[in-house]
C-alpha cells in the first residue's frame, strides 16, 4: 500500500491519556501505508481503554472507516466460536472430553468414534480439510453435505499424533457439535446469550440488512509461506474446493453461518467478547465458571504444526502466546489470529483483552507487523 501513503488518513476515536503511545503507532501504520481502514479496541480491568478507529472503509479513500464499520475477521471467528462451546459446557451441555460421536453417531466412521469435542477445538482431529475429490467449493454452502461429508471422512493423521490446523473444517465442526448439542446454530446462541443481551456488533450469519456497513476488503499482494507441504497442508488450503472462493457470491458468504472464517463486527466488539477469558465475566455478567475457564484454556498440544509452519500451543479452540509470542509478553495470554492480519487476546495476568480489524489484508498467516507493533506500545504504556 505504498502508494497510499501521501493519503491524509483519519484517525480518531477513544484512548485513555496513559495509552497515548498506542494512538500514535496506530496512526504511524497509516503514516506508513500499511492500512487502509483499521479499528483497535482495549479493555483493561474491564474498563475500555483504547477504542480508536482510522482510515477508509472503501477502495477509493472517499468514505471514513465509522464506529459501526464492520469487517470480516476470517479466522479470529474461531475464538468467539471457541467461547460459545465453552458456554455450552459451562452449562453442563457438553464436557470437553465428551467423544463427538455419543451425540453425532455418523462422526464415529472410519475411526473417529474416541475423537473428544477437546481434540476437535484443538485441531488435532485429523480433519483440516476434505479430501474427497467429488466434494466442491459450492458445496461448502450445504451445511448438511460438509458435515456429513466430514463424518464420513477418514482423518489425515492418527488421534494424538499431531495436530494439523483446520482453517475451515473447525467451524462446521464446532457449528454441528453445538446444533446437536443446544439446538439453536453457533451463531444464534452467540447471537441470543452474548451479542443480544449485551449490545456487542458481532455476527456469525450477518443479516443482509447489515451488509452495507461491511468495509472494502483488500486482497494480500503476496502470497503466505505454508512451508513444506504434506497431506494435511493439501487438504487444507490447496484442493480445488478447499475454501468456498468463487463459488458463491458476496451475499450468500456473508449470512452463511461460517464460525471458522465469516464472522464480522468491530475491534471493539471482539474486544468486549475476549474480556470473559479474563475472569469468566463480560460485564458483570457470569458466563464461564472457573473450572470452565481452565479447562477452555488448558494447553492441549504444543509443538510443530502440520498445516501451518510454526511450533504452536492449542487450548479447547484457542492459541496460547507460547512459543510464539504475537500476543505480548505474557505467557498467560491466550488469542487468534484471522487470515489478513485481524486477531484478539486476552491476558488475565494484566487484565487486558483486545482486539485489531483492518480491511487491508497481509500476507502474515501469524504475527502480523501492524498489530504487533499495537500491542508492543500498549505494554509499553501498562
Amino acid at each position: 500500500m505504498t502508494e497510499q501513503a501521501a493519503i491524509n488518513f483519519p484517525v480518531s476515536g477513544h484512548c485513555d491519556p496513559q495509552f497515548t503511545a498506542v494512538r500514535e503507532a496506530f496512526a504511524a501504520n497509516f503514516n506508513e501505508g500499511l492500512e487502509l481502514g483499521a479499528g483497535f479496541a482495549v479493555y483493561k480491568d474491564g474498563k475500555l481503554v483504547i477504542d480508536l478507529i482510522g482510515g477508509f472503509s472503501d477502495r477509493k479513500t472517499e468514505t471514513p472507516w465509522k464506529p459501526d464499520t464492520i469487517v470480516p475477521v476470517f479466522s479470529s471467528t474461531k475464538a468467539i466460536a471457541a467461547i460459545v462451546i465453552a458456554h455450552l459446557a459451562d452449562q453442563d451441555k457438553l464436557g470437553y472430553n465428551q467423544a463427538v460421536s455419543s451425540f453425532w453417531p455418523q462422526f464415529a466412521a472410519n475411526g473417529k468414534a474416541a475423537i473428544t469435542i477437546g481434540d476437535v477445538l484443538s485441531h488435532q482431529a485429523g480433519l483440516s480439510g476434505i479430501t474427497d475429490p467429488n466434494f466442491t467449493s459450492a458445496d461448502w454452502y450445504d451445511w448438511d453435505k460438509t458435515c456429513a461429508t466430514l463424518a464420513a471422512q477418514k482423518p489425515i493423521w492418527e488421534l494424538g499424533s499431531a495436530c494439523g490446523y483446520h482453517p475451515v473444517t473447525y467451524g462446521y465442526l464446532a457449528g454441528e457439535i453445538a446444533q446437536r448439542i443446544d439446538g439453536r446454530s453457533l451463531g444464534t446462541i452467540l447471537r441470543e446469550d452474548f451479542c443480544e443481551p449485551l449490545g456487542i456488533d458481532f455476527h456469525i450469519g450477518l443479516p443482509k440488512s447489515e451488509h452495507d456497513r461491511c468495509a472494502y476488503l483488500g486482497k494480500p499482494r503476496q502470497v503466505p509461506s505454508l512451508g513444506e507441504i504434506n497431506p494435511a497442508t493439501k487438504a487444507a488450503f490447496m484442493e480445488k474446493w478447499s475454501t468456498s472462493a468463487g463459488a458463491g457470491d458476496i451475499t450468500s458468504w456473508r449470512e452463511m453461518e461460517i464460525p471458522s472464517t465469516n464472522g464480522h463486527g468491530t475491534a471493539l466488539a471482539l474486544a468486549k467478547l475476549m474480556t470473559v477469558l479474563i475472569d469468566g465475566r463480560i460485564d458483570g455478567k457470569v458466563y464461564l465458571a472457573e473450572d470452565i475457564l481452565r479447562d477452555f484454556k488448558a494447553a492441549r498440544i504444543s509443538g510443530p504444526n502440520l498445516v501451518l509452519p510454526f511450533d504452536m500451543t492449542f487450548g479447547a479452540g484457542i492459541m496460547h502466546n507460547d512459543p510464539n509470542y504475537f500476543y505480548g509478553p505474557n505467557i498467560e495470554t491466550v488469542g487468534h489470529s484471522g487470515w489478513g492480519g485481524s486477531c484478539l487476546f486476552a491476558d488475565s495476568k494484566a487484565g487486558i483483552s483486545a482486539a485489531y480489524v483492518m480491511n487491508s489484508q497481509s500476507h502474515h498467516l501469524l504475527g502480523d507487523p501492524r498489530p504487533v507493533r499495537l500491542i508492543k506500545a500498549l505494554y509499553q504504556c501498562v
